[in-house]
């Protein structure tokens, strides 16, 4: 088993109201003098309030290429990823030359050498830390992570591992992109960051907010334009299907009682359920399938509508909330979960 230390979740650094961006996208996406009617009721659905982005709303039109947009990505994840694992880290009692692993993941943005590198000087880590970086998990990543980490921890159970999720998701809007898929992404997708610290069995923290029990991965065939990105000229161009609840009501509660069969448990035992906000449609099938009660999502729904899908940052967020927020019984289940492009989805099993 591995024991979660701390989560510290970052916003970007501007904030703005839902109509405010849902204005901006119809200036940058709609051919000129195009009916907006669509994009706002859209927006309207999304269930957002707010959301953070890594620039001002004024800079987005001028954005010049994908390089241009990429050296964006870089420097500002660079300095929200340092300030995401200098909280985790703080909060946990942990110093950076204490951690021996540091994962990186986004999705929405590409480096080499990768972010994770270049913060190990910044941040004082040892410069013999191991990295690893990951890309094309897009939303899932959170609890993957958790689980990649979870898998290192139980083969080198004295040491400390970090996972740093980034996600600029405001960078990827496509300019002159009116597609379905792209103004439905640009109601819903927001920029932040999340670092969670965890331990190995045998290493005792200061705090711990949770213990990994198990982990389980399901890919779904046959559903590998679900969700993802077309990598453009332009950039991201977002890939995002209409099906995506439709696949979650046909897999997830299959898979959520296996892995809890597995442990002696059942759906009533958990008594926090952490999952990743991606979207109204989503939430309400993993609501239905899984027969969750009222309320159980409430965390996740408020963090939709402060602060938008965060890609895999989200699932992290809405752990931290969970924890300082709604504080289950010691000792009781926990399930953390979250879906991504593949399609698939990422299960990890808690004991708070």
């Amino acid at each position: 088993m591995s024991r979660i230390a701390a989560v510290h979740g970052v916003l970007a650094p501007h904030r703005h109201e839902q109509h405010q961006i849902t204005d901006l996208m119809a200036r940058i996406c709609l051919p000129a003098g195009r009916d907006r009617s669509v994009l706002d009721r859209l927006h309207s659905s999304a269930k957002v309030r707010s959301r953070h982005t890594v620039l001002p709303l004024d800079r987005y039109a001028a954005l010049d290429g994908f390089g241009t947009v990429n050296d964006t990505f870089i420097t500002a994840a660079t300095d929200l990823g340092a300030e995401a694992v200098d909280g985790a880290l703080h909060a946990a009692g942990i110093s950076p030359r204490e951690v021996d692993l540091l994962v990186f993941t986004s999705v929405t943005g590409i480096a080499a050498p990768s972010v994770d590198a270049r913060l190990v000087g910044r941040l004082g880590l040892r410069p013999d830390v191991k990295r690893l970086p990951l890309f094309g998990l897009g939303c899932v990543a959170g609890a993957a992570g958790i689980g990649r980490l979870h898998d290192y921890l139980r083969g080198w159970p004295d040491q400390v591992a970090v996972l740093l999720s980034v996600e600029l998701c405001s960078l990827t809007f496509q300019r002159g992109d009116a597609s379905l898929a792209n103004l439905v992404a640009g109601g819903l997708f927001g920029d932040g960051a999340a670092a969670l610290v965890a331990c190995g069995n045998d290493r005792r923290p200061k705090r711990s907010h949770a213990t990994v029990v198990a982990t389980r991965a399901h890919l779904y065939p046959d559903t590998e334009r679900v969700m993802g990105w077309d990598i453009t000229d332009t950039g991201f161009r977002v890939v995002l299907d209409q099906t995506v609840p439709d696949v979650v009501r046909k897999h997830l509660a299959d898979d959520v009682d296996a892995l809890l069969g597995d442990h002696g448990l059942k759906r009533q035992d958990v008594t926090a359920w952490v999952c990743h906000p991606g979207g109204p449609k989503v939430l309400e099938a993993m609501s239905e399938t899984l027969d969750l009660p009222a309320g159980a999502l409430d965390l996740t729904w408020r963090s939709l509508a402060q602060v938008g899908n965060l890609s895999s940052s989200s699932v992290l967020h809405v752990l931290r909330d969970t924890v300082a927020q709604r504080r289950p019984p010691p000792g009781t289940p926990g399930l953390l979960l979250a879906l991504g492009p593949g399609f698939c989805s990422e299960l990890v099993l808690l004991r708070w």
